[in-house]
């Protein structure tokens, strides 16, 4: 099946991010796990040195989901210079929820004061679903369904880590145990934004994406706000196997990939990265990186990336954004900034 492609009628008008005020020191984890790891004989320092996350954010603990997402969408409305009143769809990826109904979208709708005729809705892919959101938006403004479309994303990791930092406390924790949910102790706090809409003077064009699954792989990593269990060996080897594939299949269909400006690589760990930018041919220089002081804030990982590095783009820079998600699934887009 061939890509879809916006056909230039769909806009990035601006994209925002938000930084959680707490910043948790990947030492400071260590510590509080310093006498299970002695026992288990595991070396210290694993986080930073092979993860190569040094620390990840935590919002106050009253800060809410939907709250921390709210905010990310009213900095990216003001920047894009968009009224409440003005955004036809809002689109909520939020992995993060304090319940399953009502939608984080209905909280972000309300607090941003959106029209009663904004459709709002939740839409859930793990770490995939912001670039998923990107395209479903540039579908509605492409066929004449939304004008204005407004993607959030609110990540928290405060709750999942201090419950699993908790449970490893346990005399009876074994080294299965800190490796299964080691990747639990990788995840970042913060939330990003996008306006999306019509072209105009200013804005970033979406070219399009591409995206496989592998379904077979949905086992992998499992995950809710108390823990995250994860084979981590057999995610990493399967999605930088996915990865490939997705990437081959849009050389194939005529994309020019290659030769990109910047590729903005879903934050993962060190490890992928290296390993993902080795298996593709990418300059790693050209890899902006976000997870060595934030972690991996799930799907606002990438937009929150994109809107760190936004002022250093030139008119005309060709972006490949690089996303995967527990599932497994990937998607690519490329933007023209």
């Amino acid at each position: 099946m061939a890509p879809f492609s916006a056909l230039d009628q769909s806009h990035i008008w601006s994209v925002s991010h938000v930084e959680a005020p707490e910043r948790i020191s990947s030492e400071w984890i260590d510590e509080q796990l310093a006498e299970t790891y002695t026992r288990c004989g595991v070396r210290p320092g694993l986080l930073a040195s092979v993860a190569g996350i040094d620390a990840r954010r935590w919002w106050n603990a009253e800060t809410t989901f939907d709250e921390a997402a709210a905010l990310a969408g009213a900095r990216a409305l003001e920047e894009a210079g968009v009224a409440p009143d003005e955004v036809d769809l809002l689109i909520s990826t939020s992995v993060s929820k304090h319940h399953l109904e009502p939608s984080v979208a209905c909280a972000v709708h309300y607090r941003l004061g959106l029209a009663a005729t904004c459709t709002n809705y939740d839409l859930g892919n793990a770490c995939l679903g912001f670039v998923n959101a990107m395209t479903i938006a540039s579908m509605a403004i492409a066929t004449g369904q939304a004008r204005v479309v407004l993607i959030v994303d609110g990540e928290g990791s405060r709750q999942v880590q201090t419950e699993t930092i908790e449970r490893l406390q346990s005399p009876d924790t074994e080294v299965t145990d800190i490796f299964e949910q080691f990747a639990s102790l990788t995840i970042g706090s913060g939330a990003a934004a996008m306006v999306m809409g019509a072209p105009r003077d200013g804005g970033h064009r979406f070219v399009g994406a591409v995206t496989r699954a592998a379904t077979k792989h949905h086992e992998l990593c499992i995950g809710d706000l108390k823990s995250m269990r994860t084979d981590t060996a057999a995610l990493l080897e399967s999605g930088l196997e996915l990865a490939e594939q997705t990437f081959s299949a849009a050389l194939e269909s005529g994309w020019q990939w290659r030769n990109c400006d910047r590729y903005v690589l879903h934050q993962v760990s060190k490890v992928h990265t290296n390993k993902l930018c080795e298996l593709l041919g990418i300059d790693q220089k050209q890899v902006p990186l976000s997870y060595p002081e934030f972690g991996n804030i799930g799907p606002a990982a990438l937009p929150y990336t994109l809107s760190t590095i936004s002022d250093e783009l030139q008119t005309d820079d060709r972006v490949l954004l690089m996303g995967i998600g527990s599932g497994l699934n990937c998607s690519m887009a490329e933007l023209v900034w």
